[in-house]
């Protein structure tokens, strides 16, 4: 009787703590949220977190952007970047790992361990290199050096994940549609890629979450406000000079962050159970 009075107390205590790290986890957003809904004067001078008038300023001026160029383009070119992003790296990833897991051929585990050896290497390193090869192309300005890279699966950490995921798959499941007369690439679409579900859907949520929060490489490629993203049009509200649109950053801000909760929201059993399913298989 008295362990079980302390296993309450104990979990009732880890509840607690829990519970309380939560709320200082969650206080900066909420505080984001309400100050997007005080005016821009009063923002740091009040230090009360609910707003004393409410306002919805803020979102009518930051959805009009700057000059020409309104907050809704942003959000259509990280839309465009990010889904095109997605299914690209969904699509080849997926290949890639579906040759590694299954297929055997000259120097597979060389390529293989080059593969980790990219996953291991600092991006910033290959940041110059990059930079000289796209403008050599002309691509500078445009979308291309943020999409183009999916097409070859340049993601290890996408193409580890889904060959972890396969080699989990039965390969008695290859063999009895070889013999019902299906190919490779037969396999990989009728058997391994429905099973890869979960392992996809990790690798298209992951996807849209650092490619609309990536900052550094649409500043580096993108030079016009046409087609900034979320991330540099929020920029375009903080000036040098010190007069900067808090209220209407602020306000974008949580407009931003709407869709990366939704889609983790809406996808969230398939992400843990990719995640959880990939850590036990090897």
């Amino acid at each position: 009787m008295t362990r079980q009075i302390t296993n309450r107390i104990n979990a009732g205590a880890a509840a607690v703590v829990i519970v309380f790290f939560g709320v200082l986890m969650l206080y900066p957003v909420v505080w984001l949220i309400m100050a997007s809904f005080k005016e821009s004067s009063v923002i740091f001078s009040d230090p009360s977190l609910i707003p004393k008038a409410w306002t919805l300023q803020n979102y009518i001026k930051g959805w009009d952007g700057i000059g020409i160029v309104t907050f809704g383009v942003f959000f259509r070119n990280s839309f465009v970047i990010c889904l095109l992003c997605m299914v690209c790296n969904a699509v080849f990833c997926s290949l890639t790992a579906y040759a590694f897991a299954r297929l055997k051929f000259p120097g597979r585990n060389l390529w293989f361990a080059v593969m980790m050896i990219t996953l291991m290497l600092p991006t910033h390193v290959t940041t110059i290199p990059r930079y000289i090869i796209f403008r050599s192309f002309g691509w500078i300005d445009t979308f291309l050096p943020l999409i183009v890279p999916k097409l070859f699966a340049t993601d290890a950490f996408f193409n580890f994940l889904m060959i972890q995921f396969i080699r989990g798959i039965p390969k008695e499941l290859d063999e009895s549609a070889h013999i019902d007369g299906y190919g490779k690439l037969g396999i990989y679409l009728r058997i391994v890629l429905p099973l890869c579900l979960p392992a996809i859907i990790t690798t298209v949520l992951f996807t849209f979450l650092w490619t609309w929060d990536d900052f550094f490489n649409q500043l580096l490629y993108l030079n016009s406000p046409a087609k900034y993203t979320v991330p540099m049009g929020l920029r375009l509200f903080l000036d040098s000079s010190g007069i900067s649109s808090w209220g209407s950053m602020f306000a974008m801000s949580v407009l931003s962050i709407l869709p990366c909760f939704a889609l983790f929201f809406a996808l969230q059993k398939y992400f843990v159970q990719g995640i959880a399913t990939t850590g036990i298989k090897g």
